[in-house]
C-alpha cells in the first residue's frame, strides 16, 4: 500500500480525493463512524484463526489472557449478512456500542479504535487470542480465569483508557490460583520393539504428532494409532 492508493471520502461514501474507488465494505465502516463518535479507525480483515472461529460459530468470550481481558473483554459473533450490503451492516449495529472487536459469521473480523493503529493492534490481539484459544482446546484444557482474577484485570481498564463495555466470561467463585491443575499434555505412544531410552528422529516425531492431531480433529473414534490402540478424542467446547 502506497500513499497514492489512499482515498478520502465523506460520510455519505463520496470520494473527496484520490483516484481509486472505496472498498465494497465501505457501508460497514461508515456505520461504525456514525454510531461511535469516539472511533476514528476501523480495520476489516480475514485472519484465518479468528475467521475459523466465526465459521465454527464459537465466539471468543472466555477470560483467558490478561491483555485480552483488559483491551477487548470478549468478541461476539455477528450474524451473517451478504458482504457489501446493508444485510452485513445492520447486525453489526446491534453490537457496536458494547464491543471493539467482532467476528463476522462465515466472513471475517472487524475491529475499531480511536485511530487506525489502535484498530490494527486490536485485530492482531484478537488473532493472537484465537490462536491461543485454539491451541488450548486441542490440548484438551481451557483454564479460564476465576471471577477474582478477571475483575482485577478489568479494573485496569480505566488506567489504560479502555472504554469498551465488553466483559469476558470467568469461572464463578474461583481465582486462577485455586483452579485444578491443568491436565498433562498427551504423550505419543512409543514404537514397538524399541527401548524407552531410544531417541525418536525429528521427522518421525513430527509425523506422529501430526497423525495424533489429525485424529483428534476428525474425532474418529475408530482411527487407529501405530500402537494398535484407538485414537484418543479431546472434546472441544
Amino acid at each position: 500500500l502506497t500513499p497514492d492508493q489512499l482515498i478520502v471520502i465523506d460520510y455519505d461514501g463520496n470520494v473527496v480525493s484520490g483516484k481509486h474507488k472505496p472498498s465494497s465494505e465501505i457501508k460497514m465502516h461508515l456505520m461504525v463512524y456514525q454510531e461511535r463518535s469516539d472511533v476514528h479507525g476501523v480495520a476489516h480483515a480475514h485472519p484465518p484463526t479468528s475467521t475459523g472461529f466465526s465459521v465454527a460459530g464459537i465466539p471468543l468470550v472466555d477470560c483467558l489472557l490478561p491483555e485480552v481481558v483488559v483491551t477487548l473483554g470478549s468478541v461476539p459473533i455477528v450474524e451473517y449478512g451478504l458482504p457489501g450490503t446493508m444485510e452485513l451492516v445492520e447486525p453489526i449495529r446491534k453490537y457496536v456500542h458494547d464491543y471493539d472487536a467482532f467476528l463476522l459469521e462465515n466472513h471475517g473480523a472487524l475491529t475499531i479504535g480511536p485511530n487506525v493503529i489502535n484498530a490494527y493492534h486490536k485485530m492482531e490481539t484478537m488473532e493472537h487470542f484465537a490462536n491461543i484459544s485454539l491451541t488450548a482446546r486441542l490440548l484438551g484444557k481451557v483454564n479460564v480465569f476465576g471471577k477474582e482474577d478477571a475483575e482485577k484485570l478489568m479494573g485496569l481498564r480505566q488506567r489504560f483508557g479502555v472504554t469498551t463495555k465488553a466483559v469476558c466470561q470467568f469461572r464463578e467463585g474461583q481465582s486462577i490460583n485455586q483452579s485444578s491443575s491443568p491436565s498433562p499434555a498427551p504423550t505419543m505412544p512409543s514404537n514397538e520393539g524399541t527401548n524407552s531410552g531410544d531417541e525418536t528422529s525429528q521427522e518421525e516425531l513430527v509425523r506422529r504428532i501430526t497423525q495424533e492431531v489429525v485424529s483428534r480433529l476428525r474425532g474418529t473414534e475408530g482411527g487407529s494409532c501405530e500402537d494398535g490402540g484407538q485414537a484418543k478424542i479431546i472434546p472441544v467446547r
